[in-house]
């Protein structure tokens, strides 16, 4: 019955936004125009209050039993940063791997690997919803971005997290390169970086992270769509404004017309 329930209110947002989606969905040509880029800033701001209002901002993610964990977990977007630095770490199993906490914070932070699966960790069983239009549910292991946030002391001004990351689609056209490569990168506003379920995951299905889906460290905010969910993390920036980061609407998709609230 919960599923049902989660089934039809999920419809009716789709059936009041679906204009709203259309339009985001196909701004290529129409973004060059700053006029219409505002109409569409306005549509997404829109689309994020509505949905937040309409599915309570707090609520949890529907989590699962390990019998419906999927057999196979689609890996998707990049499958290897495959650079020398990348690959230097993969080989020596990301021993000296460092996730830097920086910007807007009053204790900056450079953990390894090994500090981050000594804190205190949490498991969830989610399902990954795909833009794509396939899904999978898989178990991630993790800790809490809010810890981490908290341990770094933010500053009042701050008001998005933004994740980079060491994959650079380097003019690729499946990865919509050809338009402008670029290093990969997301953000989200601290509701969803303080929620419960948004990890940054070492783990999936009871495995250290493999390289096709993100080791050693990716983002999991799961209540989001898939391309929110950053692999291959290598710092996170505390600001109040990604309008200077790369092309100023935080992600590197979101620079080329995808929503920057992807909500689910």
């Amino acid at each position: 019955m919960a599923d049902a329930r989660i089934i039809t209110r999920r419809a009716a947002i789709v059936a009041g936004f679906g204009a709203a989606g259309y339009l985001v969905a196909n701004t290529n040509a129409l973004t060059l125009n700053p006029a219409m880029a505002k109409i569409f800033e306005a549509v997404e701001d829109w689309t994020r209050i509505s949905q937040r209002a309409l599915l309570n901002a707090d609520r949890l993610a529907p989590e699962y039993r390990p019998s419906d964990i999927s057999p196979v977990f689609k890996a998707n977007g990049t499958l290897n940063p495959n650079t020398d630095v990348y690959n230097a770490h993969a080989a020596a199993n990301f021993s000296d791997w460092r996730l830097n906490i920086t910007g807007l914070v009053s204790n900056p932070m450079s953990l390894s690997l090994a500090d981050i699966r000594r804190l205190p960790a949490r498991t969830q069983i989610t399902k990954h919803d795909c833009v794509e239009g396939w899904t999978a549910i898989g178990m991630w292991t993790g800790v809490q971005l809010g810890l981490l946030l908290k341990a770094a002391g933010m500053s009042p001004q701050a008001r998005y997290v933004v994740f980079h990351c060491a994959d650079n689609l380097s003019g690729e056209p499946a990865k919509g390169g050809e338009q402008s490569p670029g290093q990969y990168y997301e953000s989200i506003d601290l509701k969803d970086a303080f929620h419960p379920q948004t990890l940054i995951a070492y783990a999936l299905n009871g495995n250290p992270l493999d390289v096709p889906h993100g080791a050693p460290l990716r983002l999991r905010v799961e209540r989001q769509l898939g391309y929110k969910h950053a692999k291959y993390i290598q710092s996170i920036q505390v600001t109040d404004s990604f309008a200077n980061i790369a092309g100023g609407r935080g992600g590197y998709w979101e620079d080329r017309g995808y929503e920057w609230y992807a909500g689910i």
